[in-house]
């Protein structure tokens, strides 16, 4: 069993008449002033746990954004009397945009209070939260996001007798899509786009129905238009990012790695160094699995991977 400890938050932001303003809250149980954050619970998804830590602590309702870095430090585990003094715990924070939400004082804060990145970064008390500000204050400002979504399980085709595109979800394919549609919101998709496949439609419709869009069906995300001419997939997400917002957008792993690594490189962009985002030198995506592109303008900024929607799947 691994006696790491996972935990997980947000620096949550806003556009203040002065400029841009984050959020730091006040432990009383540490007296210290930090990013909102906490632990885990058993097998929740990660972002999951960040976002209702950030809504527990602050009262502010996160729309996610771009991965910061994770910070990793030892701690004296509570409630144990033997085993190691110390363990690891390990904590993800993304950006988080407020929209909405009010604060009220709780048993774990008793203080929130709204400044500038300069300012966060000489008021919190520990380094490892400064570095998370530094990294967050880096970013450009980010005018669109396409979340580009690995349809998920479906049937073997060495046993499917129909036509591929018609090829279905299995059962834990169906599942990973309600799972999909529990997590992806956290993003406030504002479109919803599919493949021409009916295992993409099945994959992302769940997320549709929770958010009360329609899905769009869009070949140019079919694999064999990337395998054509991937620079026709190229100019279509840079148009959704244009949009601004978020486009979650449901293909196939014959398109995903690809696409990333050729905006990567043409932009300079940051790709996700989590070896859970590489195999064998390429980018990888699994069924399920989301690469979140993060846009200036029309130029890629960022691109986050989360491996899988479930710890388990």
């Amino acid at each position: 069993m691994s006696t790491e400890i996972r935990a997980a938050g947000g620096v949550v932001w806003r556009t203040a008449p002065g400029g841009l303003e984050l959020v730091l809250v006040h432990r009383p149980r540490y007296d210290d002033w930090s990013l909102p954050k906490g632990k885990l619970d058993g097998n929740e998804h990660v972002l999951a746990a960040a976002c209702r830590e950030v809504i527990e602590e602050t009262g502010l309702q996160p729309v996610v954004g771009p991965r910061l870095p994770s910070t990793s430090y030892l701690v004296s585990p509570r409630g144990q009397h033997d085993g190691p003094a110390v363990v690891p715990k390990v904590v993800d924070y993304w950006a988080m945009r407020a929209a909405g939400g009010e604060f009220a004082r709780n048993d774990e804060v008793d203080g929130l209070e709204w400044m500038s990145p300069s300012q966060a970064v000489e008021r919190v008390t520990h380094e490892h939260d400064a570095t998370v500000i530094r990294a967050f204050a880096a970013l450009p400002p980010i005018t669109g996001s396409v979340l580009l979504v690995r349809h998920a399980k479906a049937g073997d085709k060495k046993t499917w007798t129909g036509p591929d595109a018609e090829r279905p979800l299995e059962p834990s394919g169906q599942a990973q899509a309600v799972w999909l549609g529990e997590l992806l919101p956290w993003f406030s998709p504002e479109r919803v786009h599919s493949a021409d496949k009916v295992r993409c439609r099945q994959t992302i419709e769940p997320l549709a129905a929770v958010l009360g869009l329609d899905v769009v069906t869009d070949p140019v995300f079919d694999e064999e238009a990337f395998w054509d001419d991937s620079s026709v997939v190229v100019a279509r997400i840079r148009e959704l990012a244009l949009k601004g917002g978020v486009t979650a957008v449901c293909s196939q792993g014959g398109l995903i790695p690809g696409v990333v690594s050729e905006l990567a490189e043409i932009d300079d962009a940051v790709v996700d160094a989590n070896p859970a985002a590489h195999r064998d030198g390429d980018l990888r995506s699994r069924k399920g699995s989301i690469w979140a592109l993060h846009f200036a303008g029309e130029r890629l900024v960022r691109a986050d991977y989360l491996a899988s929607i479930r710890p388990e799947s």
